[in-house]
């Protein structure tokens, strides 16, 4: 490539370009193996790539192995990427040819003026539009790898044949490569669908795909989540109500949502009437607002909702707590005036500030912009995307453009969340509406005693409670802090002669609203201390005849730090300072 210097890998540009090439260099090796197999799409994704394959056998982890080797023969044989263009007929002629099908319906689908080009690499030639590496030893011979292989429908219509797909990532150096293999391991013992299942904190059950159950230690950790929801939305000047879980198809055709939304929403009939079952709190919320007048002087108004949504969801994508297709969703609808609307940014932003830092995620701003299906003028669309822009400059932020990702209703800005391990996760979300107060006829009395129209923020800073609850099981890795842990402090008696005094010290924690359990079993102590540590208990107290004559208890971390003995009272003063505090550690 030329001026390769500026190609890094830090450059997205370039890191699709590579993956991209090692898409084809995987395709031309699965060729080579097995000329039979036919070729569907090979894109470079997110990390990494795929190819589907239409192929007469299951690929298993002996292809795989395969592969990779043939792989590194084609990155050390340096063979040059050539693109050329054919006219559509030829295309289709070639790719018959060659007893490519999917290649041919590809070609067959490409507009009648697009350039159908080709790049070819020694005895490999695919379909493809490019941009790609100049030559295959570009691609580092030891720094990639096959990661599995998994059905996919063709075009991802499951009416179409189910091809198989492979997965694959590669990084410029081998060490680049064990770190990201090492990371992928990290976050398989971090997965929340396995964690939620060990720690009894939620299950998800084929009698209700996508609807999960939380479990009671999950239901702990959920109230605590939405007590401190509640606890800082207090602080910052909200109001809560709660809104009903259906209402009927004239408040949906109203907010546009059956127009825009239906595929995705619950529907029924009552009394010959259609109804939908929410999948935003967001009409409700209008017609909170429309239930008594407003003056300019109520505003902004800031009215909090935890309300349960439910969406309709392909099977295929649903994903632990993750893709769900019932939620709750932490909304809140700020209705102001549009002199108030930055100012009222810049606050909301300062809610996300905290709430993100007591859980330790970094995040990243991006503006989304108005998408092709839209309401309202695009001059109010562009005012509203210039507003959101500056509030943001004003406050020192950064953001970056996703252009046409906003809502259809108004511009955007979404907050990617940073975990432990470097992952981003997309919680928080800013919108502004400047159609449902149009739609819903919304009102306030100005200074000038007339009637105006409130411009309106949909906001939400946990996004979902479930899939926060995914998000931060596994940035903690399932050891949560001690004011969120479900269990905080677990006793554990050394003998059978300590029982009561242990069962005396847990009353007295979980009369100080620490929430506390006694393991009075008949096993030997280091058993107990092991499956404390296994639920990730923040604090064990490990109490013995010592303990009973000084009246104290012997404190054990669940990293097994030994803190020594110290008074009760000691004890607990320690633990609501670190529970007032939300400190992050143990």
């Amino acid at each position: 490539m030329e001026n390769e210097n500026i190609y890094t890998f830090e450059n997205p540009e370039y890191r699709k370009t590579y993956w991209h090439t090692c898409s084809h260099i995987m395709a031309q090796a699965v060729k080579r193996l097995w000329p039979e197999v036919q070729l569907a799409i090979g894109p470079a994704i997110d990390e990494g790539w795929y190819y589907d394959f239409d192929a007469p056998f299951t690929f298993g982890p002996e292809h795989l192995t395969k592969i990779e080797a043939e792989m590194k023969k084609i990155c050390k044989e340096r063979i040059r990427l050539e693109r050329s263009e054919k006219p559509r007929a030829e295309a289709i002629a070639y790719m018959e040819g060659k007893n490519e099908p999917y290649k041919v319906e590809l070609i067959n689908d490409l507009p009648a003026d697009a350039v159908i080009s080709f790049y070819t690499q020694g005895d490999f030639t695919d379909l493809c539009a490019g941009p790609h590496l100049d030559h295959t030893g570009r691609v580092k011979h030891n720094g990639f790898k096959l990661l599995n292989s998994c059905g996919a429908y063709w075009r991802g219509d499951s009416n179409r044949k189910m091809l198989q797909r492979i997965y694959g990532i590669g990084f410029p150096s081998k060490d680049e490569l064990d770190a990201y293999i090492q990371r992928i391991e990290e976050a398989k013992k971090r997965d929340h669908r396995k964690l939620g299942k060990e720690l009894g904190l939620f299950m998800l059950r084929d009698e209700g795909p996508g609807f999960p159950f939380f479990l009671p230690k999950g239901m702990v950790l959920r109230n605590t989540l939405i007590d401190y929801w509640r606890q800082v939305h207090k602080k910052y000047g909200y109001v809560e109500c709660s809104t009903p879980m259906m209402m009927n198809r004239a408040l949906w055709e109203k907010s546009g949502h059956w127009d825009h939304y239906k595929n995705n929403m619950y529907t029924t009939v009552i009394d010959d009437v259609d109804f939908a079952i929410k999948p935003m709190n967001c009409p409700g919320g209008m017609l909170v607002y429309q239930s008594e007048p407003h003056s300019y002087r109520d505003l902004p108004l800031r009215v909090g909702e935890l309300g349960l949504v439910h969406r309709h969801e392909l099977s295929g994508a649903l994903h632990g707590l993750f893709r769900v297709r019932c939620f709750t969703q932490d909304d809140a609808h700020i209705f102001m005036t549009w002199d108030q609307m930055k100012d009222e940014i810049k606050n909301v932003v300062k809610l996300f500030d905290e709430v993100y830092n007591v859980f330790g995620l970094s995040y990243q701003i991006e503006v989304s912009t108005m998408p092709e299906d839209h309401i309202g003028e695009v001059e109010t669309w562009d005012a509203a995307t210039d507003i959101l822009k500056q509030a943001i400059e004003e406050i020192g932020k950064s953001y970056i453009i996703n252009e046409g990702d906003g809502a259809f209703y108004g511009p955007k800005l979404d907050f990617h969340l940073a975990d432990s391990l470097g992952r981003t996760w997309q919680c928080g979300t800013i919108q502004l509406d400047m159609q449902l107060p149009e739609r819903f006829e919304l009102e306030y009395v100005g200074e000038d005693g007339q009637k105006h129209r409130p411009v309106m923020i949909h906001r939400v800073v946990l996004g979902s409670i479930e899939r926060f609850i995914g998000v931060i099981t596994e940035h903690f890795a399932g050891a949560f802090p001690l004011w969120l842990a479900p269990v905080q402090v677990k006793v554990l008696p050394v003998t059978d002669r300590a029982h009561e005094y242990a069962k005396g010290l847990n009353a007295q924690l979980n009369d100080a609203n620490i929430r506390s359990e006694v393991d009075c079993r008949s096993e030997k102590l280091g058993y107990k201390i092991r499956e404390a540590q296994m639920q990730k208990i923040p604090y064990m107290l490990v109490v013995g005849d010592r303990d009973m004559e000084n009246g104290t208890v012997s404190v054990r971390t669940r990293t097994g730090e030994d803190l020594g003995a110290m008074s009760m009272e000691a004890f607990m003063a320690k633990c609501q300072e670190e529970i007032a505090a939300k400190s992050k550690e143990v």
